[in-house]
């Protein structure tokens, strides 16, 4: 590996650390500075219970030791018990869910970019013509639209008024609108990347050196144009993963998807103050680490890119 490229990954992977130490500190701090605290409800326990509570959970202890005692079990990846779901730790609630939050934003997220390259690579090739102006006008409004909203839309349109598809997540079928409404802002975002790219490269001398030797359209397209437009894509796709599983978290309140949105806002709801912050800090540091992942295989994939 070269020395450039070595360093500037070690450099990488030791911001992200420090960012993930950054967001657990701001989490647990924020959520100790919040009014009130976890065993309060409508019928609040009385003092003795709740001292005996706080003992229980650790809480009755010193802040910084409290601090303390939470970064070291968050870097064993337990980050303690579910306080509204007894008997339940908080990190087997969020992988428990994550099985079904992980699979609906994979499949988002390829549908995504598979899609999003060839709408783009199409408007492209068709450049001013009627079909590049009709996907623009069509991605332009999906993009303005946030996932919740096209959520809504589909739930009315297709499980409501003409009842095509399930409403529950859980049922057989019932995880394709909510795929579709995950995917459909991104996919619009990377045609729209993949057309300016695509343009701008095919502008490019190489490429029309190409096609004076008589090399085939198709060859052009996929050979020299994609290969070279599709690096800006590699930069997007990584926080998009990242926002694809963190917006799925109200699309599946919305089709009642069994993800790890479920366990967010009842632990919301129910001051479940751990599993507030164990998911905060889960997704924060899915979305780092994806950012990581992209910055490293953009320098990768682009050799012309300066290592600073």
């Amino acid at each position: 590996m070269d020395s450039k490229l070595a360093f500037y990954i070690g450099k990488r992977i030791i911001l992200a650390l420090f960012t993930v130490f950054l967001v657990i500190t701001i989490t647990f701090f924020a959520m100790k500075a919040i009014p009130g605290g976890p065993f309060l409800s409508e019928k609040a326990p009385s003092a003795a219970v709740t001292a005996q509570l706080e003992a229980k959970y650790g809480l009755d202890k010193p802040l910084m030791e409290q601090y303390t005692t939470y970064l070291k079990d968050v870097l064993r990846f337990d980050f303690g018990p579910s306080i509204k779901n007894r008997g339940r730790t908080v990190t087997a609630l969020m992988l428990e869910g994550f099985q079904t939050s992980g699979k609906l934003g994979l499949i988002a997220a390829v549908l995504a970019v598979a899609f999003g390259l060839v709408l783009g690579s199409l408007a492209a090739v068709f450049h001013d013509k009627f079909i590049d102006k009709l996907i623009m006008v069509i991605s332009t409004a999906c993009v303005a639209m946030p996932s919740f909203v096209v959520a809504t839309i589909l739930l009315l349109l297709l499980c409501i008024v003409i009842p095509i598809f399930p409403s529950n997540g859980s049922t057989a079928g019932g995880l394709i609108l909510p795929v579709v409404a995950l995917s459909l802002s991104p996919m619009s975002y990377i045609t729209r990347l993949t057309r300016s790219s695509m343009l701008d490269v095919l502008g490019q001398d190489y490429i029309r050196t190409a096609r004076a030797k008589g090399v085939s359209p198709s060859k052009v397209l996929f050979k020299h144009s994609l290969k070279n437009a599709v690096t800006p894509v590699i930069t997007y796709v990584g926080p998009m993963v990242a926002y694809i599983l963190t917006g799925s978290l109200v699309v599946e309140q919305i089709f009642a998807v069994p993800g790890i949105g479920k366990y967010f806002f009842s632990s919301i709801i129910n001051r479940d103050y751990p599993m507030i912050m164990g998911t905060t800090i889960f997704l924060a540091t899915i979305m780092v680490i994806m950012t990581l992942l992209s910055d490293i295989c953009y320098k990768i994939f682009d050799p012309r890119v300066d290592f600073n």
